[in-house]
C-alpha cells in the first residue's frame, strides 16, 4: 500500500510539473514584441520629433525613422540600436558599412532599407563637406584636415585629393586626384599641376587617407610630396602641406618638417 501511494504521488508530481511547463510554454509563445505603435505617443520617434524637435532623438531613433519597421522580434528602434552597437556606436564607422554588410548581418534590413541608411549618411557627409570648403582660409593643418575629413574619413580604400588655393589661401577648387585600393593609390603629378594652372592657383594642399588608421607616412607618400613640391616650384606654385587622414586624427607633413 505504501509502495502504491508513493508511486501515485510521483505520478501526480510529474503531472503537475508538466502542466506548469505547458502553461509557461504557451504563455511564452503567446508573447509578442511590443511594436512602436503601442508605445506612448511621446516615445514614438516620429511623434517625439514633432513634439520635442529632432535634436531630442537618439541616433537609433533617427535611424528607425529611416527604416520604418523592424523584424518579427525587434522594433525598428531596437534593431537600429543593434546596428549601431555593431558599429561601436560610431556613425563614422556605420558610414563604412556596405549594403551587403547591413543586409547580411541584420534580419529585417533588406536592400531598400540598407540603401536608405547609406544614402542618409552620405548626405550628412556632403553637408559637412560643403561647410568645410566654405571656410575663409586654410591657415593651418587643422583647417586642411577639416576639409579633407568628411571626404576621406569613411572610405575603405585610399583616395588622394588636392585643395587648390589662391594667394589669400582660400580654396578655389577641390580635386580628386586618384582612387586606389586598400593599401595604395597612384598619383598623377601632371594632372594636379594642370588643374592648378587652369584655376590660377598659387598653392596646393595634398591629402589622402589611410584606411588602416595608421598615420605613419609610407615611403611612397614621402616621394609623392617631394616630387610634387619640386615640380610645382618650376611653375611658381607652392605645396603647403600633405595631410594623411586616419579617422579622428591626422598626420601633417608641414607640421612634422617633411615639406
Amino acid at each position: 500500500m505504501e509502495k502504491f501511494t508513493s508511486k501515485k504521488k510521483g505520478i501526480v508530481f510529474y503531472g503537475v510539473f508538466f502542466c506548469v511547463i505547458f502553461v509557461i510554454d504557451r504563455e511564452l509563445k503567446g508573447m509578442k514584441k511590443i511594436s512602436i505603435k503601442e508605445w506612448a505617443e511621446e516615445d514614438r520617434p516620429r511623434e517625439k520629433m514633432l513634439l520635442k524637435g529632432v535634436s531630442a532623438l537618439s541616433d537609433s531613433e533617427l535611424l528607425a525613422i529611416l527604416i520604418g519597421s523592424g523584424n518579427d522580434k525587434e522594433s525598428a528602434v531596437e534593431l537600429c540600436k543593434r546596428i549601431l552597437q555593431k558599429a561601436g556606436n560610431n556613425l563614422n564607422k556605420l558610414g563604412r558599412f556596405s549594403v551587403n554588410d547591413l543586409v547580411t548581418n541584420f534580419r529585417g534590413i533588406g536592400p531598400a532599407k540598407a540603401i536608405t541608411i547609406i544614402a542618409a549618411l552620405e548626405l550628412g557627409r556632403r553637408r559637412k563637406s560643403e561647410g568645410a570648403v566654405n571656410r575663409k582660409k586654410i591657415t593651418s593643418s587643422d583647417d586642411a584636415y577639416a576639409v579633407f575629413y568628411p571626404v576621406l574619413v569613411d572610405l575603405n580604400h585610399e583616395e588622394t585629393w588636392a585643395l587648390l588655393l589662391d594667394r589669400s589661401n582660400k580654396v578655389v577648387a577641390t580635386l580628386q586626384v586618384s582612387r586606389g585600393g586598400i593599401s595604395g593609390t597612384v598619383v598623377d603629378i601632371r594632372l594636379i599641376l594642370r588643374e592648378a594652372i587652369s584655376h590660377y592657383a598659387s598653392s596646393i594642399v595634398l591629402g589622402h587617407n589611410h584606411p588602416s588608421g595608421n598615420c605613419t607616412p609610407s615611403a611612397q607618400d614621402t616621394a609623392i610630396s617631394k616630387k610634387l613640391k619640386e615640380a610645382a616650384r618650376w611653375m611658381d606654385i607652392s605645396l603647403l602641406d600633405h595631410i594623411i587622414v586616419c579617422g579622428e586624427t591626422y598626420y601633417s607633413f608641414a607640421d612634422n618638417g617633411m615639406i
